[in-house]
């Protein structure tokens, strides 16, 4: 099988690349959360390292999470997982640049969202679509609401509807709306980060983003208990991704 991700450094060791590699999906599951983690772990502590650009293989970023993953008795710890993948990329030491393009759906967005700064291209279709299997994006409604305030990302977040790259940029939801993303990725790291010194880098970004580390931790960890001990305790949330499962409608019982 494919390997799930692909891994290589350029500019002397100054820039990791990572890219998603199992197009047309390039699905959020076990073993693609494992290597994204494992690359991140692996790389961190390297002192030459000044940034990581995040990018995918094929025309679409991601379209989302495993979804039998999040079946009661998978759930737990998948979640486990991909949240300790989110708060790993947000304290991640240097700045961690995602390249969006296509659709970033889901866990993929939950995955771009814990990025530093994301490049989109202009027609990139984003969005949480969970509320429509009956179930919410946890890792999301800690995000969200941090990049583009409470009423935007409610807004997002309980009518399961996505939006354009250019809706992106203009929410302040993306750094940079371009036709192409990765160029664009490669074109800030180059301009600057590369002149900069690596170490000083690194105290610039744990300064800026002390506080806000520290929100998301102690909120994810909250809205992880009460995905894995409310929601799932409901009829709709597993009913709902049963139907998505079996391709068929949903049919809501309100409880």
């Amino acid at each position: 099988m494919t390997q799930p991700l692909k891994i290589w450094s350029e500019a002397e060791g100054r820039l990791l690349r990572l890219r998603l590699n199992r197009p047309k999906a390039n699905l959020v599951d076990s073993d693609m959360i494992a290597a994204l983690d494992d690359a991140l772990a692996r790389n961190g502590g390297d002192d030459r390292l000044s940034a990581v650009v995040l990018d995918a293989e094929g025309p679409h970023f991601c379209f989302g999470a495993s979804v039998e993953e999040h079946l009661p008795g998978q759930c737990a710890a998948m979640l486990a997982a991909l949240h300790g993948l989110v708060l790993r990329m947000i304290e991640f030491p240097v700045p961690l640049l995602v390249a969006v393009r296509g659709q970033c759906l889901g866990g993929g967005l939950e995955v771009a969202l814990a990025g530093h700064l994301l490049f989109v291209a202009p027609d990139a279709t984003l969005g949480q679509p969970e509320m429509k299997l009956g179930v919410f994006a946890p890792a999301a409604s800690c995000l969200l609401p941090e990049l583009i305030g409470p009423a935007r990302s409610l807004d997002l977040l309980v009518s399961a509807r996505s939006i354009t790259g250019i809706e992106a940029a203009a929410a302040g939801l993306a750094h940079e709306a371009a036709a192409d993303p990765e160029h664009a990725a490669l074109a800030y790291f180059e301009e600057h980060l590369k002149p900069k010194s690596a170490s000083s880098l690194r105290y610039a970004v744990k300064a800026a983003r002390l506080d806000y580390i520290a929100r998301i931790k102690e909120k994810i960890r909250a809205v992880e208990q009460l995905y894995l001990d409310e929601l799932m305790a409901t009829h709709d949330a597993v009913a709902g991704l049963e139907a998505f499962i079996a391709k068929r409608s949903p049919q809501w019982q309100h409880r």
